[in-house]
């Protein structure tokens, strides 16, 4: 029989009721600290977010060298530039769009995913239609994202691992001669250090 009345409330999809029931039972069992995991998820929700990783982009924007040192050992390289380390982000490479390439990062194994830079990976990073048909129909994907490719241009899929995960360092965008790293990360998207979507337009910010 339906409800329609305002007191029905919609139950959880199948994957999250599983991960909150595990998470009940672990903490039933006194296997995990409630303080401790909330604690973990609002430092990589609100502290670090894809703050880390904006600011990473706009330096390599502005410093040839360090884009260089980051496309060899992100990891190490930002560790001592910005002190930037943590769980999920021991091994990491960057990975610079140009005018003949863009990159799409993806774990088709799980949700492998650069916290140090980018935060908790988003939902749709961790579904198994972004996982398979990203790698099958790139554009296609992309597209859904809204973000189009010019077919001259060619899209390469990088697929991260326990070992190895990548971020995606956009393309500068025109008029931002002259900018600030703070102005330049204030452009970065995390989906544009995925690879899914693009940088702001720098039309819409007013630089004094």
């Amino acid at each position: 029989m339906p409800h329609d009345g305002d007191d029905f409330v919609k139950p959880p999809p199948d994957p999250v009721l599983r991960v909150k029931v595990l998470e009940s039972l672990l903490i039933e069992k006194g296997l995990v600290d409630p303080t401790a995991m909330d604690a973990l998820i609002d430092q990589y929700e609100t502290k670090v977010g894809p703050r880390n990783g904006a600011r990473v982009v706009a330096k390599a924007w502005v410093d040839g060298s360090f884009l260089e040192k980051i496309k060899i050992d992100c990891s190490a390289e930002i560790f001592d530039v910005f002190g930037f380390q943590g769980r999920q982000g021991e091994h990491i490479i960057a990975v610079e769009n140009t005018s003949n390439v863009h990159n799409v990062v993806v774990c088709t194994l799980c949700s492998c995913y650069p916290w140090t830079v980018l935060g908790l990976p988003p939902v749709w990073y961790k579904s198994a239609p972004y996982r398979s048909r990203v790698v099958e129909d790139p554009r296609g994907v992309l597209r859904e994202f809204g973000t189009e490719i010019p077919e001259d241009r060619e899209i390469r899929i990088w697929d991260s691992t326990s070992e190895m995960r990548y971020l995606v360092i956009p393309e500068r965008p025109i008029g931002t001669d002259g900018w600030s790293e703070e102005q330049l990360s204030q452009l970065v998207t995390r989906d544009s250090m995925i690879g899914v979507g693009l940088v702001k337009n720098p039309v819409d910010f007013a630089v004094s």
